[in-house]
């Protein structure tokens, strides 16, 4: 079971948790770019390599026997700040649509550069099945 954590008198925030209590066994995900099961680039747009990095993190999660309301932390690497601003509405939905819970503990960077050239974003994730 997982608890967001949000201190008296903070604002809710909107889209993450500031933090998130957990107990059992924990999960660690590399980071998942936009390619699919094959290591193919099928789109050059960064809502639809979200789209697929989210995916390839709940086939991980399957993998582990958890699913994506075990999530607790996940760490966005984006080459392009305005890009994934841009592409908000079209993540969001993504996120919606594979994650559904903003009970997680996030955070987004941008950096100059990923090591696979054609990719946009790169999540990690950690999450944790309760005992």
């Amino acid at each position: 079971m997982k608890r967001p954590l949000l201190p008296a008198g903070w604002p809710k925030p909107r889209g993450y948790a500031n933090g998130v209590a957990a107990h059992g066994t924990q999960v660690y995900i590399a980071g998942q770019i936009g390619w699919d099961e094959t290591g193919q680039f099928r789109s050059d747009t960064f809502a639809d390599q979200a789209r697929q990095a989210l995916e390839n993190i709940v086939a991980v999660l399957k993998e582990a026997g958890a699913r994506p309301e075990h999530l607790v932390r996940m760490t966005w690497y984006v080459t392009d700040k305005r890009e994934y601003l841009a592409s908000a509405r079209d993540v969001g939905q993504a996120f919606r649509d594979l994650i559904g819970d903003y009970d997680i503990a996030m955070s987004a960077v941008q950096v100059a550069a990923l090591i696979e050239d054609r990719a946009k974003v790169e999540i990690e994730a950690t999450a944790v099945i309760s005992d």
